[in-house]
């Protein structure tokens, strides 16, 4: 038979075969089977293998069987498993899986650990559920923080963090601080120093180390109503151990603000309490001094100089414009959170306006409607929320200066040039909270508006403003004693829209533009001061953005420069500025951009808790 023979009848053999398996069977299964083996391979998945697995594990672990370690704690013994004890704690992993002694033993022994505390995390480690009770938890936590239970410990803290009161605060932050949770730590402290107040009066307070008194007095962010809460505590808390702690009272009197105290509480309460011993002697001159002479402050500046941030009050932004073209509503800046809130809103809506603060009371002068210039005045009580009406001014003006000179209960406010609707102003007026009226002092030596006035050292400051030929750079000074205005060195640049603020016996001119008037561009991101006892001006750090109609203020001992429009939008940047490092530093923004707004600050509310 040839080759080809052969292969014809291999052919005709495998077509008998395959007509055989045909016949035998149904056509779609036959056909099902030749494609099977272009399907593709399927993987089944059992969604509770895991937790079937474990809850065998479990049971395994109840009947101790297939255990290979026995944990021993306070002479109780308990059966676990190696591989489950490493795959939830580190601690574990580390004993059993590496080079370790005990990775060889099948009993082990913990020194120093809970027996309650151990046998409930390992029953975490077989189920992933603890019970958190109040009187065991610390135990608790300090052993999860031991074996490295990680998820355990943040539950033991933000169980914690819900038990914080005045009573207990103290406790769980040292308690924290020991066993390294942060950011417990630093909740239970913030809880203290929010809640100081009452913290004074507990039991906690009063048994603390020297060491940790010391570091609680050291904190600015304490929630006081003024430095002598503070003097007080410190004074509660010698006088429990008089005879073992007055030894320490002159290094903890350095930690009280006593500068910021009045003169005569420095007398009448701390002289007597501390006066008897020595040490504390400089440190009651040093608070005399400060009061004596303010001129020489700047010589006397250290911590004890610099108050606590619930002290130093509040910041308001009234009014201003803004994107809807005059705000008629106020934001209150809280610096112990660095938030703004919106407060009340304006009797009425002005732009351009001068704003004093008197005895707790918003005094709003002057300004525009929109359409007409005002003399119109209004008083807000602060404590009351309320407002009323005072007498108005003699002329309307609109882009004044207004400013308080002095810092007595029937101290005058003084309100300095502008415009009327017609002309610019040089004259000033003068409100008498005695008489309740307006009178007219001598007017400056040449018109502004929209210039900065600041009262500092008993005198009456205006810088720069437009006379409506150009933006000026001159500063005048008024003296009240002998009712007149005098030229001092002018700025280095020309400014109108600036703000002026006074702050540690120097003015501070920020931002304004320099442009002629009627005419866009040319604002100023530049900022300098002047020093009255040698009458010259220097240049300081520049402000973040270039613009004009700034609010600032002084909070506590630093400027604060608000808003302002920088020739495109109406701005919400916030900056502090930092004297002796010479920069400026960014806060919470304002809730919207607002340029023009007044800023004042305003005490701090008498209730703190």
């Amino acid at each position: 038979m040839s080759a080809c023979d052969s292969q014809k009848a291999e052919s005709s053999r495998d077509n008998i075969s395959t007509n055989s398996v045909d016949e035998g069977l149904p056509r779609e299964l036959s056909q099902l089977s030749l494609s099977s083996a272009s399907s593709q391979d399927e993987f089944y998945c059992d969604k509770g293998h895991s937790e079937t697995t474990l809850k065998n594990i479990y049971a395994y672990y109840q009947s101790q069987k297939l255990c290979d370690v026995v944990l021993i704690a306070g002479g109780c013994r308990i059966p676990a498993h190696k591989v489950v004890l490493s795959s939830c704690s580190e601690y574990f992993a580390a004993m059993f899986t590496g080079s370790l002694r005990e990775a060889q033993l099948n009993e082990i022994t913990l020194e120093r650990v809970d027996s309650q505390a151990l046998q409930a995390l390992v029953h975490y480690c077989y189920t992933g559920t603890i019970e958190l009770r109040e009187e065991s938890v610390e135990v608790l936590l300090s052993t999860a923080s031991l074996l490295q239970l990680n998820s355990v410990t943040k539950a033991c803290c933000a169980f914690l963090k819900k038990q914080l009161d005045p009573c207990n605060c103290l406790g769980i932050a040292l308690f924290a601080e020991q066993q390294s949770c942060l950011t417990l730590h630093k909740s239970a402290l913030e809880y203290t120093y929010q809640h100081f107040m009452q913290v004074v009066k507990h039991q906690e307070f009063l048994t603390l180390q020297t060491d940790q008194l010391s570091k609680l007095l050291k904190s600015d962010d304490l929630n006081v109503v003024s430095e002598e809460n503070v003097f007080e505590s410190l004074m509660t808390w010698v006088q429990h151990d008089n005879a073992n702690r007055e030894q320490h009272l002159p290094s903890l009197l350095k930690l009280i603000k006593l500068p910021l105290l009045s003169s005569e509480y420095l007398i009448d309460k701390v002289e007597q309490a501390c006066g008897n011993v020595q040490e504390c002697q400089p440190l009651i001159m040093e608070a005399v001094k400060w009061h004596l002479l303010p001129e020489r402050r700047s010589l006397l500046f250290s911590h004890r100089t610099q108050p606590r941030t619930s002290t130093i009050g509040r910041l308001l932004a009234i009014g201003g414009m803004d994107g809807y073209k005059g705000a008629s509503n106020m934001e209150m800046y809280d610096p112990r959170t660095n938030t703004w809130t919106p407060f009340m809103r304006m009797g009425a809506r002005r732009l351009q306006f001068g704003v004093a603060v008197m005895q707790n009371k918003l005094i709003v002068v002057g300004g525009r409607d929109g359409l007409k210039t005002l003399n119109t005045v209004e008083c807000f009580d602060l404590n009351t929320l309320s407002w009323s009406t005072l007498a108005p001014m003699n002329t309307h003006r609109h882009g004044l200066g207004v400013a308080l000179l002095g810092d007595g209960p029937n101290s005058p406010i003084y309100a300095v040039g502008g415009h009327d609707g017609w002309i610019y102003l040089n004259s000033v007026e003068r409100w008498d909270a005695c008489s309740r009226i307006w009178t007219t002092v001598a007017p400056m030596a040449g018109a502004r508006s929209t210039c900065g006035v600041a009262a500092l050292r008993g005198r009456l400051y205006a810088a720069g403003g437009r006379d409506g030929g150009a933006c000026l750079r001159s500063l005048e000074c008024y003296d009240p004693a002998t009712n007149h205005w005098t030229n001092c060195a002018p700025m280095t640049r020309r400014r109108c829209g600036l703000s002026v603020c006074a702050a540690g016996g120097y003015l501070y001119a920020l931002g304004g533009h320099e442009a002629p008037a009627n005419t866009v561009g040319g604002r100023l991101a530049c900022v300098e001061r002047y020093d009255p006892v040698a009458d010259t001006w220097v240049l300081l750090a520049r402000l973040s953005y270039a613009r004009d109609a700034i609010g600032s203020c002084l909070l506590g001992d630093r400027i604060v420069a608000v808003g302002g429009y920088d020739g495109v939008q109406y701005l919400n940047v916030v900056e502090v500025y930092d004297s002796e490092s010479n920069s400026w530093r960014k806060l919470a923004p304002l809730t919207t951009g607002r340029a023009g707004a007044a800023v004042v600050a305003v005490p701090p509310p008498k209730n703190v808790f």
